[in-house]
């Protein structure tokens, strides 16, 4: 097995254990809701600790439920997502074209070099 191959094997691992572990060792059990976001979280520390405690500001836009919430938060990480791949693939997409025309550059006859096909050497980028 490659070495990239044994790499990406690990990583998969470690995010199904990442994903599996809290649901198979019970953690969270003690909690009315056992998985709710880090904000929920921290209201109810200082909640707890300042009762008096009022909010600098309030959200522009609340949605009317925790459902909603979740999935224009899973929108806002696609999104996310989509642009990153999209501004590698462009990247990875300009440095193969820049290789391609130096590799064309460097024969004057126009023939394609070795490892190029004359197919795909005269088809445009």
């Amino acid at each position: 097995m490659k070495r990239n191959t044994k790499i990406n094997a690990l990583l998969l691992l470690l995010v199904v254990a990442l994903a599996v572990l809290p649901l198979a060792l019970g953690l969270g059990d003690h909690k009315k809701e056992p998985f709710t976001g880090s904000d929920a979280e921290a209201e109810t520390a200082i909640t707890q600790i300042e009762p008096d405690y009022k909010p600098w500001f309030s959200p522009l836009y609340e949605p009317p439920s925790g459902e909603i919430e979740s999935a224009l938060f899973a929108l806002q990480a696609a999104l996310g997502a989509g642009v990153l791949a999209y501004y590698f693939g462009l990247r990875r997409g300009r440095r193969q074209g820049e290789l391609r025309a130096l590799t064309e550059a460097e024969r004057p006859d126009g023939t394609p070099s070795e490892g190029v096909s004359a197919r795909s050497a005269s088809e445009p980028a």
